[in-house]
């Protein structure tokens, strides 16, 4: 794998010391293990769709978590009496603890968080304050009156 150094970046941009610090993560992220297996889908304009792949955690063993448009979903199996007087001839299902993380951008909020089928949806949005977003700003055609001087009508 090949490694970046951005380090002249922060000497001569002013500003994008964030983005350098997005790209030095995703570089470190990718080299992580695959697991578990994850989609980002967008099903919106401004709504998008994490689904990660948990094929044997039940929803008291996951947990997630934002922080600072940091997205974590963990995973912590908990001791299975019942998985003690089992036999297993081939164990396939990986019941391994996983924490996953996500960088959100910006205004990207949770909305919420559903469970199904082995597979756990995350739903987001990208929700922009008021004042960033656009206004019609009204024109003015009256005439200005100058200071002193009245018009006739008036």
């Amino acid at each position: 794998m090949r490694t970046y150094d951005f380090t002249p970046l922060y000497r001569s941009a002013v500003g994008f010391d964030r983005l350098a610090g997005l790209l030095e993560s995703a570089a470190r992220t990718s080299q992580e293990n695959g697991w578990p297996p994850y989609n980002i889908e967008t099903t919106g304009e401004n709504a998008y769709r994490i689904e990660v792949a948990v094929a044997g955690f039940k929803p008291d063993e996951l947990t997630l978590e934002v922080k600072e448009n940091l997205l974590t979903v963990t995973g912590r199996k908990t001791a299975n009496d019942d998985a003690a007087g089992r036999t297993y001839l081939h164990r396939g299902l990986a019941e391994r603890d996983f924490e996953r993380r996500f960088q959100l951008a910006d205004y990207v909020v949770v909305k919420g968080a559903d469970l199904a089928d082995g597979l756990l949806s995350i739903e987001l949005a990208r929700e922009l304050p008021e004042a960033l977003k656009p206004r019609q700003i009204e024109i003015n055609t009256g005439q200005r009156l100058i200071e002193g001087k009245r018009s006739k009508a008036a």
